[in-house]
């Protein structure tokens, strides 16, 4: 291998000189862990670079734990735990958003729930309050009234997963690799009547089998002393009773005996073959050995599936293969996108050489070492956050709640430093060589009822041997008296810790481009992004689609190398190079391991600099692009996207396409290699680019790198082009467009305004009082819709970025049958914050110190700062923009953010799409008279209406 992994620094990872990534370091997560009297099992990890502290809360209780009739019993009881205790009334979240937590949420899957938040280190006893609270005094908070809220919460979230293309995907699947005894058989969020029929007493028995302080992990992960954590956790939760034993499910891998089949029918735009292995669970030695095969085999561009599929044969768009670990049984599934009037059977028979071929030869040495290089290179970066649903201790937690052991990743990443092409092809012919399930996902013609299908997936018979759960040994358990005078309520938060950010520095490359940089010494990476003035409002006079098309080529060929070359050398030097654009900006990123950081710059640079933009590229491109926007077109949310925006701004502006910056298939379908040669003349140059650096570098140590591979890089001879960004006039009167998607199971609901930009003076402002209107948990509108409606698993309002006029957008899907109520609850919301029901000073409070509580917390990550400083630069930010936030924060009062959002808020001049099954909604909705509809395409052209 020419070029290998080396990470040094910090007791995250180090190598010796001379060595490849399968001698390498280890990296190390240093923690403690003990247990209270009670039996809570308490880890904790020490990272005092940024003043918070992730908690982390594991229950070993999942969907796997469900009895026969009570699917989706996990993630409801999830959800229950949010509606708040017998010490908090109302909703869980408020607390934490007054006090600035970031990365807050929960999840249920198979094996676990999991409860957790970043909060600022002077809010560690609030939370701890908090999640003891609910914890040991849960159940006299909960009555018929939040179980039915949650209820309908979880069944609209069940709907909106469905109503996306191949949402129903994971519920066949299952149905068909798993026993109908096996744990697994179904998936987490379970089955509309399953959830009907769950009762309090249900909701009850779960809480005393499961929620005890025996069966559940707490980690606390950061700005904290272990001396802290023991009296915290003894304070806290030391009275909380163990609860009764849980038994434990057992490993049980059952291999399908013989390959199944199944086909499906849904609203997709293309024919997708998915197949899938039952193979062992995590921990394993083969789910090792599992994981670097399928990265050879479908792990991206250089992966066999995708060389032959995508590259020689052009039978597909995408291919992909990958190994989903549990505590009971993993899954190796592979998925391909079959290109358009592909027959399936050929690319079924392509796949089958390819297997078959790596089932005798196994993968090469090459090969191989990429693949570790990747994994291990991928592991490092995730160590830069302490919690959140990734981060360290996320790590420490799976590895204590599935193997009693926090440090079970070492022993994966051992195993896999130490694979060998042997030991990867015998684990492969063991469990790849076995019975598989195929599913084929059709899209479903006109009339298709998704219903009658779903109905004939029965699944798997039971089978036998299924390993009876073990119940663990017995324990004396003792709870102690409660050091906590709960009556008091939540403790207040009194003081919190002051933000932390990288004074900027600039500099300048010898041709004179502008170099920003902000020190981050955490991780040994450094991030480079180079920022063009560009944008989706660059296609303005061009063909629409051609600016992102023409970043996404970037990262193909080079004039030296072709695009699979370039892969490999990434996967070699542990780089990640990717372009993109957004609607004002184009960038080409590099995040670089610092060992490798001078090969990765002078990669990095020919990518930029260099394009080849050959003709096999753009059709490969070209076809997966039109695909995509296929793709767009069945998915509620694109739709939305895609026909908004024009009837916004209208299509003369340079704004007014769609959102998704893809273009039309007709314009797609027209680009030449001379109209996106044309394109980086134009924009992607050195005088239209400035150069943003974040990491373990410094102005002295980058700047001459930089020079090397960018400092002669000189201008063409033409002038720039100017971007036309227009004002627009607010629209006069509301407009409703609707658009058919027969047999949806919900509607999605996006309707939107024209506020100023993103540089406005009063940009602050309005961002607040959008917060408290519905750009929060605790918002109105979604406190309306979700909480005490109960028709949406989330809505919300949401301003994005722009240099010119941005869109203000509310955002709702909702259940079919309260379509025309939600449209109409929305525009109450919107009529009464500017009308009879104005926000209040309590409401913008929230928000003002939910902003500046969560700063701390905001830039944990390198790749946080780098976002903030692309924000400085493109919205003319001063450079001290980040450290004087709070000021301008605390200056925001009541009468600046209603002044602000009034002059916004025009609710009788909505432009409003919706996107749902007309022949339920069309009827219902134009009777609210919200204001002229016509119905239109997936293009934003008129159709006939049904009515």
């Amino acid at each position: 291998m020419k070029k290998r992994l080396a990470l040094l620094a910090a007791g995250l990872l180090s190598m010796a000189g001379g060595a490849s990534a399968a001698t390498a370091t280890i990296p190390d997560i240093p923690y403690t862990r003990f247990q209270l009297p009670n039996g809570l099992t308490v880890i904790v990890h020490e990272d005092h670079k940024a003043p918070v502290v992730a908690v982390s809360i594991w229950y070993h209780v999942g969907s796997a734990d469900e009895p026969t009739g009570k699917t989706g019993f996990a993630h409801l009881f999830e959800h229950l735990m949010f509606s708040g205790s017998e010490n908090h009334k109302g909703t869980y979240f408020q607390p934490f958003e007054v006090a600035g937590a970031t990365d807050m949420n929960g999840t249920t899957w198979f094996d676990r729930t999991n409860y957790f938040e970043t909060v600022p280190t002077t809010a560690l006893d609030m939370a701890l309050w908090m999640e003891s609270d609910r914890m040991g005094h849960l159940l006299g908070a909960i009555g018929q009234k939040e179980l039915d809220t949650q209820r309908g919460v979880v069944q609209n979230e069940k709907r909106q997963g469905e109503n996306e293309p191949y949402g129903r995907v994971d519920e066949n699947v299952l149905a068909n690799v798993y026993p109908a005894n096996h744990p697994y058989h179904h998936d987490t969020i379970g089955s509309m009547a399953d959830l009907d029929a769950a009762s309090l007493a249900d909701v009850k028995q779960w809480f005393h089998d499961y929620y005890g302080a025996a069966n559940t992990t707490l980690v606390l992960a950061g700005d904290i002393t272990l001396e802290q954590a023991k009296a915290k956790a003894q304070k806290y939760f030391g009275d909380i009773p163990a609860g009764p034993p849980v038994p434990r499910q057992q490993p049980w891998v059952v291999p399908l005996g013989a390959d199944t089949r199944g086909v499906q029918h849904d609203q997709v735009a293309q024919t997708r073959i998915t197949r899938t292995w039952a193979v062992p669970q995590l921990g394993t030695d083969d789910a090792v050995q599992l994981d670097l095969a399928t990265t050879v085999l479908g792990g991206g561009k250089t992966s066999r599936l995708y060389q032959r599929l995508v590259y020689q044969d052009k039978l597909a768009d995408d291919v992909s293969v990958g190994i989903s670990p549990f505590a009971l049984s993993s899954r190796v599934q592979l998925s391909v996108d079959v290109k358009q009037g592909v027959d399936p059977a050929k690319v079924e028979a392509a796949i089958a050489d390819v297997w078959n071929d790596f089932l005798a030869k196994g993968p090469t040495a090459d090969e191989l070492e990429r693949a570790k290089v990747a994994n291990l290179a991928g592991f490092v970066r995730g160590l830069e956050k302490v919690g959140g649903f990734g981060g360290k201790a996320v790590i420490l937690a799976e590895g204590q709640v599935y193997r009693n052991d926090p440090e079970g990743y070492k022993k994966d990443l051992e195993r896999s430093q130490q694979a060998t092409p042997a030991s990867v092809l015998a684990a492969s012919k063991k469990w790849l060589g076995k019975g598989s399930y195929t599913l084929t996902i059709m899209p479903a013609a006109p009339g298709f009822d998704p219903a009658a299908e779903d109905k004939a997936v029965v699944g798997l018979p039971k089978a036998e041997g299924r390993p009876a759960p073990v119940m663990p040994a017995a324990k004396s358990y003792t709870a102690g008296t409660s050091q906590v005078d709960r009556a008091k309520g939540v403790p207040p938060v009194a003081s919190f810790p002051d933000l932390s950010f990288p004074k900027l520095q600039r500099g300048k490359l010898k041709n004179g481009i502008e170099v920003v940089l902000a020190e981050r010494h955490t991780v040994p990476v450094t991030q480079v992004q180079i920022l063009f003035d560009a944008g989706y409002a660059a296609d303005q006079g061009r063909k629409l689609g051609t600016a992102s098309f023409t970043s996404t080529l970037l990262n193909e060929s080079t004039s030296d190398l072709d695009s699979v070359e370039v892969a490999r050398r990434k996967e070699r030097l542990g780089a990640i190079i990717g372009s993109n654009c957004s609607l004002d900006t184009c960038a080409v990123a590099l995040n670089a391991l610092n060992a490798e950081l001078v090969p990765s710059l002078a990669l990095f640079a020919d990518v930029v600099r260099h394009p080849a933009f050959k003709a096999d590229d753009i059709e490969r491109v070209r076809g997966q692009w039109i695909a995509g926007i296929a793709q767009e077109k069945t998915d509620p949310t694109g739709l939305a996207l895609r026909t908004l925006p024009p009837l916004l701004y209208g299509k003369q502006h340079a704004y007014g396409i769609p959102f998704t910056g893809s273009g039309t298939e007709k314009a797609i379908a027209s680009l030449t290699a001379e109209d996106l040669k044309a394109f980086q003349r134009d924009y992607l140059r050195p005088d239209n680019a400035r150069i943003l650096v974040a990491g373990d570098t410094t102005l002295d140590a980058i700047l001459p790198q930089l020079d090397a591979v960018f400092g002669d890089w000189t201008p063409p001879p033409s002038a720039k082009p100017t971007k036309n960004v227009g004002t627009v006039a607010a629209q006069p009167k509301p407009r409703v467009f609707l658009i058919n998607r027969t047999d949806a199971p919900q509607s999605l609901i996006l309707a939107g305004l024209l506020a100023p930009s993103t540089k406005a003076k009063d940009a602050l402002d309005l961002g607040i009082a959008n917060g408290a209107f519905g750009g929060t948990f605790t918002s109105r509108l979604n406190m309306n819709l979700r909480e005490e409606k109960r028709w949406a698993y989330g809505a919300q309002s949401m301003l994005s970025d722009a240099q010119g006029q941005r869109p203000m957008l509310f955002y709702a899907p909702v259940q079919t049958d309260k379509t025309a109520e939600s449209a109409q609850e929305i525009l109450k919301e919107a009529r009464a914050v500017v009308g009879p029901k104005p926000l209040t000073d309590s409401e913008i409070a929230k928000i003002r110190a939910q902003r500046v509580r969560a700063l701390p917390g905001s830039y944990e990550t390198t790749s946080a700062v780098l976002a903030a400083m692309s924000g400085i630069v493109i919205y003319d930010r001063p450079d001290d923009y980040v450290q004087t936030l709070k000021a301008r924060i605390d200056a925001v009062n009541r009468t600046s953010a209603e002044a602000a959002l009034s002059a916004v808020m025009h609710p009788d001049s909505l432009t409003w799409v919706i996107v749902g099954d007309l022949r339920k909604i069309e009827a219902p909705v134009r009777a609210l008279n919200l204001g002229p509809i016509q119905v239109i395409d997936g293009d934003g052209e008129p159709v006939k209406s049904s009515k």
